[in-house]
């Protein structure tokens, strides 16, 4: 009796929501792939990757985990569920147990993004406040989504999710890709992350790479049947 086919889930990274997602949710379930796009709360690594992972317990069957950007680092932490048969990684940070986004961004010089982060606090469980980032609205086209309309990228600025600045300093407690099959999507004209880093850590993990020359940050947005494709890899190879 063959395998039932893996959930796929998409967890979105910094300064997006799930709706970053839509063209990849609608390609893959063309394809009768089941497909969860659950929210991030963007509040911290071990906390984030503790919301993942607990969806990903009460999901029946096989999952095959994607993340984006910030996701990556999620899905490297939550992929050691028992049910997690695979890994996607899309313009994302690939991490090794131990490190934190910082140290690895350290490795290589900084890209556009880090001088067009704008400050925001907001209040944590002790009353003092926490700050968070967002892009400069200014900036955002160009360093998050220069491949996408621009009628679209002014929405996507102003609806930008902040993420909180601890998160960069934060460890990952396990690495994934260990003991887990993965994939990864490098964005060639990447300008949030650079696709140096994106490719270090996909080939330090081992991970089969597909490089989308041209492509943005947003690459889960503007080229959506691409990062489908490696998606249904990822979940064929699990099958």
């Amino acid at each position: 009796m063959p395998n039932p086919t893996p959930t796929v889930v998409l967890v979105h990274g910094a300064f997006a929501d799930a709706a970053s997602w839509s063209g990849v949710v609608a390609d893959l379930k063309r394809d009768g792939i089941p497909v969860l796009a659950p929210p991030n709360p963007l509040r911290g690594l071990a906390a984030d990757a503790a919301y993942i992972a607990s969806l990903v317990a009460q999901i029946d069957g096989p999952v095959v985990l994607v993340g984006h950007s910030y996701g990556g680092a999620l899905i490297t932490v939550a992929g050691v569920a028992e049910n997690v048969v695979g890994l996607v990684y899309v313009a994302a940070y690939v991490l090794e147990e131990g490190e934190s986004l910082g140290e690895l961004q350290g490795r290589f010089p900084a890209s556009p993004l880090v001088s067009n982060l704008k400050q925001w606090t907001y209040p944590v469980a002790d009353g003092e406040a926490a700050v968070e980032v967002t892009i400069a609205e200014d900036a955002f086209p160009a360093i998050f989504a220069a491949d996408v309309p621009a009628e679209t990228t002014t929405v996507l600025a102003a609806a930008q999710r902040p993420l909180a600045a601890g998160v960069f300093e934060e460890k990952a407690t396990a690495a994934a890709w260990r003991t887990t099959p993965s994939w990864a999507v490098i964005a060639g004209a990447d300008r949030a992350i650079d696709p140096e880093v994106e490719r270090f850590g996909a080939t330090r993990a081992g991970a089969t790479v597909v490089e989308v020359d041209g492509a943005s940050h947003a690459i889960a947005l503007s080229r959506p049947k691409e990062v489908a494709e490696v998606i249904r890899t990822a979940v064929r190879a699990a099958g």
